[in-house]
């Protein structure tokens, strides 16, 4: 029974399969037929886009073709155009050249009617030598250069001639005028004479405060006269001290120094100093003030505060017992007139004349010629060039190149020149004295030298920490041996080298 079943169902499932089999194949059918159509739709949605596309490429070809026929027909005309503007052109240049060919002719025919009358005229040149060779007895080339020595005598006498005449005139109006202009200078301006002399005297409320000046074993004026420079001479004069020094500067200092502690009547070594360092303040910034009142009266502004500075300082610079200041000050207004009187630039050469001897507040201190460094200072500071050229022109260093700078070198002459503006005896003296402390500030170790006693004894401080006892001595007889073989003078010179030992402690 089992087995009926079994096969009965086997059968069932068998007949089951075909009919599927027929259901997937009659739909498979009509599947593949669906798909066919579609398929010929499609093909003929493509044909029929293919088409359209080639049609509208047609048209679009077409068009182009009629362009590109437009564009060629366009420039065909263009280079019909052209080519009848260069045959125009080739006809004007044919008749240019016919003119050219024409005028050409002319020339010509000009050039041989030029050369028959050279010719003419050499012939009755050639006549005319032969009649003078017949006439003088001389041949061509006698007569010819007779001729021409003729001519040149006498155009080198007429020459001569008016070049003398011109020459005479040209002198007689410079001298004029050169008169003229010196007469201006001079009449128009008036300087006061400033002499300078080598002592300044400092009154004293009685003579008890010269005790105090040299106080205890003359420890007061020692200190002084070591950190002054100066030489201190108090004698029997009632009331009065003198303070002597070639140095204008250091003697200024000096004096405001001791009329401090005068008033103040403190005088110890320890109040010396603190009074010097307060006036060398007071001093460096009077110094500029005092430059500073020349340029405004003048009105020379702007100018560098180095330069001012500087300028302020001249009034403590004397040169040949005249104020280098108020020299300046006279050159500068006279070269002022006189470049006006010529035509120059009246603030121009009067910057230039008070500048021209700038160079001698610094001589002093650092040595050399005056004109050097006032040079190179006013290069520094970027002075106009016309201010170092008259500089450098005062002294013949160079040629004056302006009206200015000739104002200045004739103005410096006047104001130098005239009488009892200088005196020689001074100057040779101060010479000698820097000279003295030039020697003795060139060796090593040395810290300050000063000349006093009228150039008749030098101090010389060394550093006490960097020379001994022993080397100090051997100093001195350097120094004065030095001294000896480079300087003249009369008498003798005292050296005195100083060396200080300073022990400082605080209490707290």
């Amino acid at each position: 029974m089992w087995g009926v079943i079994t096969l009965s169902g086997i059968a069932g499932a068998v007949i089951g399969a075909g009919i599927s089999y027929l259901w997937l194949r009659t739909g498979a059918k009509r599947h593949f037929k669906h798909l066919e159509l579609e398929a010929k739709a499609k093909a003929k949605a493509i044909s029929n886009e293919a088409e359209l596309l080639l049609q509208e490429t047609e048209v679009k070809l077409k068009a182009k073709a009629l362009e590109q026929e437009a564009e060629f027909q366009k420039r065909v005309a263009e280079v019909d155009e052209r080519n009848r503007a260069l045959i125009l052109q080739r006809k004007e240049l044919e008749r240019e050249q016919e003119k050219v060919h024409a005028f050409e002719n002319q020339l010509q025919l000009k050039e041989q009617q030029l050369e028959q009358l050279e010719a003419k005229k050499q012939q009755q040149i050639d006549e005319a030598v032969g009649k003078l060779q017949n006439l003088a007895a001389l041949t061509k080339e006698e007569a010819k250069n007779y001729i021409l020595e003729k001519v040149e005598e006498q155009s080198r006498s007429d020459v001569a001639a008016i070049v003398r005449k011109y020459e005479q005139l040209a002198k007689e109006e410079g001298e004029k005028k050169a008169n003229y202009i010196l007469a201006q200078a001079t009449t128009r301006f008036a300087g006061e004479f400033a002499g300078e002399r080598l002592i300044n005297l400092v009154n004293l409320p009685s003579d008890e405060h010269k005790g105090r000046i040299i106080g205890k074993e003359g420890r007061n004026i020692k200190a002084l006269e070591m950190l002054l420079g100066v030489d201190i001479i108090i004698d029997e004069t009632p009331g009065v001290i003198l303070i002597s020094s070639f140095n204008l500067y250091r003697r200024a200092i000096a004096t405001r120094v001791i009329e401090i502690l005068v008033e103040d009547g403190r005088i110890h070594p320890g109040r010396i100093e603190e009074v010097h360092e307060k006036v060398e303040k007071e001093f460096e910034q009077k110094t500029y003030e005092e430059g500073e009142n020349v340029l405004i009266d003048l009105g020379l502004f702007p100018m560098h505060e180095e330069l001012v500075k500087l300028l302020g300082r001249l009034k403590y610079r004397a040169s040949y017992g005249q104020n280098a200041l108020a020299h300046t000050l006279e050159v500068a207004k006279l070269a002022r007139v006189m470049a006006a009187e010529m035509g120059g630039d009246e603030k121009l050469a009067m910057r230039a004349g008070l500048l021209h001897d700038i160079g001698k507040a610094l001589t002093q201190d650092l040595g050399g010629s005056h004109v050097e460094i006032g040079a190179e200072l006013c290069r520094r500071y970027n002075e106009h060039p016309t201010v170092i050229n008259a500089i450098y022109a005062h002294h013949g260093h160079e040629e004056p190149d302006s009206v200015e700078s000739a104002a200045v070198c004739a103005a410096d002459t006047l104001s130098a020149a005239r009488p009892g503006a200088r005196r020689e005896v001074l100057e040779s003296f101060t010479k000698r004295v820097k000279e003295v402390e030039e020697i003795a500030t060139s060796k090593p170790h040395v810290e300050k030298a000063y000349a006093i006693n009228a150039g008749r004894e030098i101090r010389v401080f060394v550093n006490a920490k960097k020379m001994n006892d022993n080397e100090a001595v051997l100093l001195s007889k350097e120094i004065a041996k030095e001294i000896a073989e480079k300087v003249q003078f009369p008498g003798e010179i005292k050296v005195n080298v100083i060396r200080e030992i300073r022990a400082t402690s605080i209490a707290k």
